[in-house]
């Protein structure tokens, strides 16, 4: 059988992107599996995401991963949505199906994931307190409120960003989600089962930054959840388990969603423990 030297492209699209670890984790699973894929990361500025799209369909990419700030503009250049991410209306991965592009929404799944396997816990019930308005936010609040929980209180500093979105999710799902503008420092309740920051504040370089959020009223047991995964503990999770609360960080969701990813575009189980391992080594978490 004559050698294939073409290798299969993939990519991630954001601005800032050299912080985000994404592509060795991938790159890890390819290897283990034997797959000659390569896993580029790409910093596009949204003045230059139509551009890239057609970059996209002209090398005939297997697929991608957005980050920010591209989530939900990326959609006006793809040939369809899948259901959830029309519902969520954001795309975090897009897949190659033929020659049409194919946008999905793997975060909040992974999310979900590292809540029920890494944290341990059931979301159906629960109350729960999401802060910010971005893609992140809308994927996490629709999959909790698919996943049964009685309450989702989101907070935005952008009043019309974070109403906005609140009263199209809550159309689009029926869920129990309400709206409060983020002023000041917001004092977690006592009836809260989950904190989630959907933000990007900590995230490198600026991780001296911490969402404006006071802890001293959170019951024990809340469990403080943080996308963000560059650095794992963030200054909101340091705070957390100061006050014994349990936590959750963002590598979690990382690494489940990148999973789903891995299986939409190859095909394949991904190799969870090497994508693990993998991340960890990236930023030098050791085992």
């Amino acid at each position: 059988m004559p050698a294939n030297f073409k290798a299969e492209l993939l990519a991630c699209f954001g601005q800032p992107v050299s912080e985000n670890p994404t592509g060795k984790m991938q790159e890890a699973a390819f290897r283990e599996l034997g797959l000659n894929w390569r896993y580029l990361t790409v910093e596009v500025p949204p003045a230059r995401l139509r551009d890239a799209m057609l970059g996209v369909r002209a090398f005939g990419m297997r697929g991608l991963n957005l980050t920010i700030p591209h989530k939900i503009v990326v959609m006006e250049h793809l040939d369809e949505i899948a259901p959830e991410a029309a519902v969520i209306g954001a795309v975090n991965t897009v897949r190659r199906e033929g020659d049409r592009l194919i946008g999905e929404n793997t975060d909040g799944k992974g999310f979900l994931h590292g809540m029920r396997v890494d944290a341990g816990v059931d979301p159906k019930g629960k109350r729960v307190v999401v802060l910010g308005a971005g893609g992140a936010a809308r994927a996490v609040v629709t999959e909790l409120v698919m996943a049964g929980v009685a309450d989702v209180l989101v907070l935005n500093r952008t009043a019309k960003r974070g109403d906005e979105m609140v009263a199209d999710l809550a159309m689009k799902t029926g869920g129990p989600i309400r709206f409060e503008t983020w002023r000041g420092d917001y004092r977690v309740t006592g009836d809260a089962d989950l904190l989630v920051n959907a933000t990007s504040i900590g995230l490198y370089p600026d991780t001296e930054a911490m969402p404006p959020v006071d802890l001293s009223g959170a019951r024990p047991g809340m469990l403080v959840s943080d996308a963000v995964f560059n650095p794992p503990e963030t200054r909101l999770l340091a705070a957390a388990r100061q006050r014994g609360l349990p936590v959750l960080d963002g590598l979690s969701m990382l690494v489940y969603q990148g999973a789903i990813g891995f299986r939409l575009w190859t095909g394949q189980d991904a190799p969870v423990a090497v994508m693990k391992q993998a991340l960890r080594a990236a930023l030098g978490l050791g085992d």
